[in-house]
């Protein structure tokens, strides 16, 4: 059945969508729309295209028929879900990176889930990683979160992977609002804030399982060394990229929700992250003109999130310090 169908019953009608985020990795997301397409649970699906330049548009629309397509103008990053979301009509909404796709049953499990625990806004999925499965870093750190379950099906969470999880539609739409920044990533964080601040549980899921298959350095090239050569150049580059934007959207979010002593230190941090990428004479005017509009935004998240977020945030340092001191005492 179509799921954009509005001319469908309510039985006959999926109760998830999964949306696809991709730009210009078309031999990649052909993949995962495909094997998207295989699964048992039948989801609609959603490509949401960030200005791709290479053959992505084209070759869903004419491979891929019933794949809804929303084509952005330019790279809008994160910020392309909520179109997308404005185009699914099921309860929840599933979303992956052009690199991941759901393992069969998941999607049922994580509709069975949620329909259990009406609380629960987001269900963070667990994501492993290659042919041999194993379970990515990020899940590890989310699953042995020291928050209160208090009742939930999973453990309690201040954050989510945005490329692999999956969202109450209604809820996400609720805090979703008319967003002025362009977040390349890192909108969760707000998203999440938001949530929690409604009174909305975010969990992490260890049986809805998600499959990420990494690109290799010949994706787009015929896997010569020279082709090699020039992809580990540019995943250097990529990651500076990806350091910046972090580091830019962290300050942005916590201008947004987070207290003015946060705010100020990831400002802070993110200048020092553009000084040492050699980009301030690039970048810093756009993070002050962002933060300038974060503030008109700004609504502090209250106390007892905040709280939650200490809690996570001081269990993380000590793992990480706990990590630093074994890692020492084995070299030595």
């Amino acid at each position: 059945m179509n799921p954009f169908n509005a001319s469908a019953t309510p039985e006959s009608v999926p109760r998830i969508t999964v949306v696809v985020l991709t730009h210009n990795r078309v031999r990649v997301v052909l993949e995962t729309v495909a094997r998207l397409l295989a699964l048992p649970d039948a989801p609609g699906l959603i490509v949401a295209d960030n200005g791709s330049t290479d053959a992505t548009v084209t070759l869903i629309g004419s491979l891929f028929p019933s794949v809804r397509i929303v084509q952005c103008l330019g790279d809008l990053g994160a910020s392309a879900h909520s179109r997308a979301v404005a185009l699914a009509c099921t309860d929840y909404v599933a979303f992956t990176d052009d690199d991941t796709w759901w393992e069969p049953g998941a999607l049922a499990e994580a509709v069975r889930v949620l329909d259990s625990a009406p609380r629960v806004a987001v269900l963070s999925a667990r994501v492993v990683v290659g042919d041999e499965g194993t379970t990515d870093a990020r899940c590890v750190r989310l699953s042995a979160s020291p928050l209160d379950r208090g009742g939930l099906p999973g453990p309690a969470l201040t954050s989510y992977l945005a490329g692999a999880c999956v969202i109450r539609r209604a809820a996400l739409l609720a805090v979703s609002g008319d967003e002025p920044l362009r977040f390349a990533s890192g909108d969760e964080e707000r998203v999440a804030l938001d949530l929690l601040a409604q009174g909305h549980a975010i969990i992490y899921g260890e049986g809805v399982v998600a499959r990420r298959y990494p690109a290799d350095d010949t994706e787009n090239g015929d896997g010569n060394e020279d082709r090699r050569r020039a992809n580990r150049r540019r995943d250097g580059r990529d990651a500076g990229l990806r350091r910046r934007i972090a580091a830019r959207h962290a300050a942005w979010v916590a201008w947004q929700r987070l207290p003015l002593a946060s705010a100020v230190g990831a400002t802070l941090r993110a200048f020092g992250v553009l000084a040492r990428e050699r980009a301030l004479w690039r970048d810093a005017w756009p993070l002050i003109a962002g933060i300038g509009a974060a503030l008109k935004r700004r609504r502090p998240t209250p106390p007892n999130v905040l709280a939650m977020r200490r809690k996570v945030l001081e269990a993380e340092r000590l793992e990480q310090a706990r990590a630093a001191r074994a890692m020492a005492e084995e070299h030595h």
